[in-house]
C-alpha cells in the first residue's frame, strides 16, 4: 500500500534514533556485504545506508536485509527507477542527495520511508510543507556545517536533519549536540582498506565507538 508523507517521515526517524551513526557504505564487492553488515550491527550500528554508486550496490542490499537486527537502505535514490531496484533489493529504507516530486511520489507509492536531502531553509520548507519533517542535510561540511544546520533549525525547530557529507570523528558530536539532529551519516566506520582485509573486528570497534557518539 502506498505510504503518507507524514507516515513516511515518521518511520524515516525511527530508523535514525536507532544509533547515533548510520554507516554510508559504498559497498565494491557484494561477497562482502554480510559479513560487514554483521560486523556494523554488532557494534550497535543497526541501520545500513548503502550508495547505489557501484555495480555490487543492490547485490549488497539483497546480502545485508539477510542480516539480523539490521535495518538496510539504498542511498543515492535519484529516480524513480532506482526506487523500484532498491525495493526489489530488499531495502527497508530510502535516502536522496535531494529531492524531487517524481522521486517523493515513488517512494510514497513504493510503501518507502525517505530521508529527502535539504541544503537550504527553503528546500526544508517545501519538504515540510509536503509533511516531511525528517530530512537529510546534505552536503552538510560544505553547506556550513554545525553552526549552518544550527542557524537552520531557529526558525525551523520542526525539522529534524541527519548531516552527511564530511562528517568525521573529529566533528560528529558537534553535529549531534544540536537539538534538531536525530543522528548523522558517516563513511569512517567501513574504510575501504578494512573492508577489503576482511578485519571485521576492526570495523566493529570502530562501529562501537561510534555507537557511544552524543551518548545516546
Amino acid at each position: 500500500m502506498p505510504i503518507t508523507p507524514a507516515e513516511a517521515s515518521r518511520r524515516a526517524r525511527e530508523i535514525c534514533s536507532l544509533a547515533p551513526i548510520v554507516p554510508v557504505l559504498v559497498v565494491e564487492d557484494a561477497a562482502l556485504a554480510r559479513p560487514l553488515a554483521q560486523a556494523l550491527v554488532a557494534g550497535g550500528l543497526p541501520a545500513l545506508e548503502v550508495t547505489l554508486r557501484t555495480p555490487a550496490a543492490l547485490d549488497a542490499i539483497r546480502e545485508m536485509a539477510q542480516v539480523p537486527g539490521g535495518v538496510v537502505g539504498a542511498g543515492t535514490l535519484i529516480t524513480p527507477e532506482d526506487v523500484t531496484a532498491a525495493v526489489e533489493a530488499g531495502a527497508q529504507f530510502g535516502v536522496s542527495p535531494g529531492a524531487t516530486d517524481e522521486l517523493l511520489d515513488a517512494c510514497e507509492a513504493a510503501d518507502l520511508p525517505l530521508l529527502p536531502g535539504a541544503a537550504t531553509a527553503s528546500e526544508a520548507m517545501r519538504l515540510l510543507a509536503r509533511d516531511y519533517d525528517m530530512l537529510k542535510f546534505f552536503p552538510a561540511e560544505a553547506s556550513g556545517g554545525a553552526p549552518a544546520l544550527k542557524a537552520i533549525g531557529a526558525p525551523l525547530p520542526q525539522i529534524s536533519f541527519c548531516p552527511t557529507g564530511g562528517v568525521s570523528p573529529a566533528n560528529a558530536e558537534s553535529y549531534l549536540s544540536l537539538s534538531n539532529v536525530v543522528c548523522a551519516g558517516g563513511s569512517w566506520v567501513a574504510p575501504k582498506d578494512l573492508v577489503k582485509a576482511g578485519d571485521w573486528a576492526g570495523i566493529e570497534t570502530l562501529a562501537r565507538n561510534a555507537s557511544q557518539l552524543g551518548q545516546r
